[in-house]
């Protein structure tokens, strides 16, 4: 037994020393995207013009103006989308016990901006107001959830048959955004590239409100990541063990509403990112949510700034919204876990 404790001591030790290097790493790739993100463009502002800034030195009006007005809220855009999507990805999956399911796959993105286009077209008409938005998005976020919820809760209901539960949410709330966007076609400026994501359009004013929500959300989150690990064990395990299981994966939704729904407010419906992310990292730190959760963060960030970078300047002068190239990715990821057969088997 000593041996073997020792050992466990020593497991633990080398787990805990990884995951202090993995996210140093993390943090690392985190600062050479961003600091990628504001030096890359199709214009001529670049890595001196960002350093001058960032120093408080003098910079050309022109690049001022770039750099504060476009770059920087893009980026800041970027990192808070990303680490949103992919930290409610990781929430759904667990709580819902369903490799397969992220914010788009099940409808929560897809809510979330009918709620926005709604609130908008209300706007426009003086009923009610643009910071409302937030709020909105994590309301229709919140009902998709709880659609999804319903559904998943019922006996006997298999794992890709709330995928397709999901499908069918996706498609009631698209209906809803088109019509609401054939009744106020002027109620949403850029509403094309909204509906495919993108982050061409951010301010940082529109960044305030979704940026406060996605950091209560990331901590409550991670408040409750040691209890939703348990319901890995079962639900009779788990109430075995004094978990609420309904309350608690109302709970994990409810918060993994809150971070898609903030996100979509101001970058439209990117997608996949809360598929991707978290499986990536669950090849590295095990299934621990606790783990995943702020790895999945980090990564995810890091992915959506990557990948606007290459939108907008592969193409230059031209520029392909983030959820296009998002889409590009995810849809094969997607096709490759059911060909895997993870999510149509319920294990």
């Amino acid at each position: 037994m000593g041996k073997l404790g020792s050992k466990m001591r020593e497991e633990a030790r080398f787990r805990t020393g990884w995951l202090r290097v993995l996210v140093l790493v993390s943090v690392l790739a985190l600062l050479v995207m961003s600091l990628l993100g504001l030096v890359l463009g199709a214009s001529g502002v670049g890595a001196q013009d960002v350093l001058a800034l960032l120093s408080g030195g003098k910079v050309a009006g022109s690049a001022r103006s770039i750099l504060v007005s476009i770059r920087i809220p893009r980026v800041l855009g970027g990192l808070l989308a990303g680490a949103a999507f992919a930290s409610s990805g990781a929430l759904i999956q667990a709580v819902l016990d369903n490799p397969l399911a992220s914010p788009n796959i099940i409808g929560v993105n897809s809510g979330a901006g009918m709620a926005v286009l709604l609130v908008a077209a209300l706007t426009s008409a003086g009923v009610a107001v643009p910071a409302s938005l937030p709020v909105a998005a994590f309301l229709g976020a919140l009902l998709a959830s709880g659609l999804i919820l319903t559904v998943s809760s019922r006996a006997g209901v298999s794992r890709l048959t709330v995928v397709l539960a999901g499908v069918a949410v996706n498609a009631v709330f698209g209906a809803g955004m088109n019509l609401v966007l054939t009744i106020a076609p002027n109620a949403y400026i850029g509403s094309s590239s909204y509906l495919v994501g993108g982050l061409s359009g951010v301010v940082l004013g529109d960044l305030l409100v979704p940026a406060a929500l996605i950091v209560v959300g990331i901590v409550l989150a991670l408040v409750l990541a040691a209890r939703i690990n348990v319901l890995a064990l079962g639900s009779e395990t788990a109430h075995a063990l004094g978990v609420h299981v309904g309350a608690l994966r109302a709970a994990g939704l409810a918060c993994a509403s809150l971070l898609a729904g903030a996100a979509v407010s101001f970058a439209g419906l990117i997608g996949f990112v809360g598929l991707m992310v978290p499986h990536v990292a669950k090849r590295f730190v095990g299934q621990d949510l606790r783990r995943v959760i702020p790895v999945s963060a980090l990564w995810g960030a890091s992915f959506t700034v990557l990948a606007d970078l290459v939108a907008r300047t592969a193409f230059a002068p031209y520029e392909l919204p983030v959820g296009i190239l998002m889409a590009l990715m995810g849809g094969p990821f997607f096709t490759w876990l059911l060909m895997r057969g993870k999510g149509y088997r319920d294990e």
